[in-house]
């Protein structure tokens, strides 16, 4: 009874199986109003069986090549985004080139249909087309959440450095650069999150490409409610399994991380 009660305290600490405990209750009580919710006549969402049979067929109609095409398309993006965002913020604190970081920072408010356009005109190429509007999309978020690493630094660290006679590229390189390494793997999962979520509209543009975006237009397009589900269950699936890689990829990369 006292293990219960703690599960109902503020800032309680709780350890590993009691941490799964909740998490297990959890799961079964949105899978048994799942299935209560479709057992009616009136069903918000399609019943369980029908999804498994929304997954079935699609991945007899080669699922896994579409995920590939995703995370293809998802990785391209990404490293292209990383290099040109890293550039970007690390060059913030010259003061001649702050304003371009600040001012990409604040293009985020753009909406999708304007950067197409303009991207179309640009470029011919449908799946280049693709590439860009994800690597804009997250460059921008990209920007935006590595100025606010840079803005969170101790000035304490900047004045140790400079105790130590480091020159002002030298503090750069040691405190900016080498000492928030982790905190950029951090934020690159979270904003991997974002580009993640957008697939679906942007594969939308090259359709012969394939992905789980154009899986997702066609399926909705035939009103069919199990495929839909289902295929957001995987990209639900996959988008956790990246986010998972990642947050392991920076313990084992950075076991002193404080994040």
């Amino acid at each position: 009874m006292e293990t219960i009660q703690k599960w109902f305290r503020p800032f309680e600490v709780l350890r590993l199986e009691q941490r799964l405990s909740i998490l297990t209750i959890w799961i079964a009580g949105v899978i048994g109003y799942w299935f209560l919710a479709t057992s009616g006549e009136k069903r918000l969402f399609p019943p369980p069986g029908k999804v498994m049979e929304g997954m079935r067929d699609l991945f007899n109609e080669g699922l896994m090549v579409h995920i590939g095409s995703s995370l293809g398309l998802c990785l391209q993006a990404t490293l292209i985004a990383i290099v040109f965002s890293l550039a970007v913020a690390y060059l913030s604190p010259v003061p001649f080139l702050r304003p371009v970081a600040v001012a990409m920072s604040r293009l985020r408010y753009l909406p999708l249909t304007g950067i197409t356009f303009y991207l179309a005109v640009m470029v011919s190429d449908a799946r280049t087309m693709q590439v860009w509007v994800l690597v804009i999309f997250m460059s921008l978020y990209f920007i935006t959440s590595l100025l606010g690493v840079l803005k969170d630094i101790p000035q304490e660290e900047i004045d140790h450095a400079r105790s130590l006679k480091c020159s002002r590229w030298e503090v750069l390189w040691e405190v900016v650069i080498k000492g928030r390494m982790d905190y950029v793997l951090d934020v690159l999962r979270q904003n991997l999150a974002i580009i993640w979520m957008m697939l679906v509209t942007v594969e939308s543009i090259l359709v012969a490409a394939g992905g789980l975006g154009v899986l997702i237009k066609n399926s909705d397009r035939f009103m069919n409610h199990g495929r839909i589900v289902a295929l957001q269950l995987v990209i639900l699936l996959v988008g956790l399994g990246i986010d998972l890689f990642i947050n392991l990829l920076r313990k084992v990369l950075f076991r002193y991380s404080k994040i």
